[in-house]
């Protein structure tokens, strides 16, 4: 071998040392980051310990939440199988308009953890009750859309209205969806049964199926966009299967006439007269007659979604209504 070659020869093997010193070394450096990193992220929050987004309750699920503004809080409560951001509509016109605005993920929904256990109104409600203790609100306004109307009632039916100043049902569920002998006008358990085996057999394709009579967009005329369609779809798609599933008993079958009774605060009862998903009658008309203190606005032709199809007249109300 001439000395050439052989001086090529260890030139290239230094080289191959240092490429692989260097990606050693980096290793190194990464793994050093990740345990500093590790050992500088947080413990787990204690329950009913609030972060600066998310707050841990008794069983150990991660509530996921939003708080903006300053001012006289008006605290939201999703639909299913959506999650905090369907009220972004409303909580950017209040929060601009000198309110504090909070919105938390039902658990199972959005960001917040995906437990087997506890997909029931009961402890839907104590979600919410250990989010509002934690956060010392005092004076709110509840504000309830489909499932998270029942929600509200169900709060205030196990919590009381200590921290509760008015209320507001939008398109909400209660009194009861299915139909029984003590509710006539509901709808059929094979809905409901129908809606299971939807989200069973292939949710994805379902939840898009359902955006359209959701928000109307199965309508003559309809003004309903594909953009949100397609956040209806997302938003569902970000909750659990399972958590989704079980979900579908809670605003069918739960009875909430004993929680509207309980329910004293001025109350707004918002449903739109086209509510494919939750018929008026059975629903927002019959809410509006157990609640002592309500009253009731129709949306002439609005859908479901009405939050995000009539968002600024829906805006305009609920001003006027905290205001009052």
């Amino acid at each position: 071998m001439s000395r050439k070659i052989e001086a090529e020869e260890i030139t290239s093997r230094r080289k191959l040392l240092v490429s692989v010193a260097g990606v050693a070394a980096g290793a190194g450096l990464l793994a050093t980051g990740g345990a500093a990193a590790a050992a500088a992220k947080p413990a787990a929050t204690a329950a009913g310990k609030p972060t600066v987004n998310s707050i841990t309750v008794k069983d150990g699920t991660v509530i996921h939440f939003k708080d903006w503004g300053t001012g006289t809080p008006v605290v939201f409560s999703h639909g299913w199988p959506l999650q905090g951001d369907a009220w972004e509509d409303q909580m950017m016109f209040l929060a601009s308009h000198g309110y504090r605005v909070i919105a938390h993920d039902r658990r199972g929904h959005g960001l917040s953890s995906q437990p087997w256990q506890g997909n029931d109104m009961d402890t839907y409600a104590d979600d919410l009750a250990t989010l509002l203790d934690a956060l010392d609100i005092k004076g709110a306004t509840l504000v309830g859309h489909s499932t998270g109307g029942g929600e509200v009632a169900r709060y205030i039916g196990r919590h009381g209205e200590k921290r509760v100043a008015k209320a507001v049902l939008v398109g909400a569920v209660p009194p009861q969806m299915v139909q029984s002998p003590t509710n006539p006008g509901g709808l059929p358990m094979s809905v409901f049964d129908g809606i299971r085996a939807g989200v069973l057999a292939d949710r994805s394709q379902f939840f898009k199926d359902l955006s359209g009579p959701f928000y109307g967009a199965n309508r003559p005329g309809s003004k309903v966009t594909q953009g949100q369609r397609d956040t209806f779809w997302l938003q569902g798609m970000q909750c659990g299967i399972k958590n989704a599933y079980d979900c579908i008993k809670e605003f069918s079958e739960v009875d909430y006439t004993a929680d509207l009774k309980k329910i004293t605060v001025p109350t707004l009862v918002v449903h739109g007269s086209d509510d494919q998903i939750v018929p008026i009658d059975a629903a927002g008309k019959a809410s509006a007659r157990i609640i002592k203190n309500a009253r009731l606005i129709i949306y002439e032709g609005a859908p479901h979604g009405l939050p995000t199809t009539h968002k600024d007249r829906l805006n305009e109300d609920l001003l006027a209504f905290i205001k009052s």
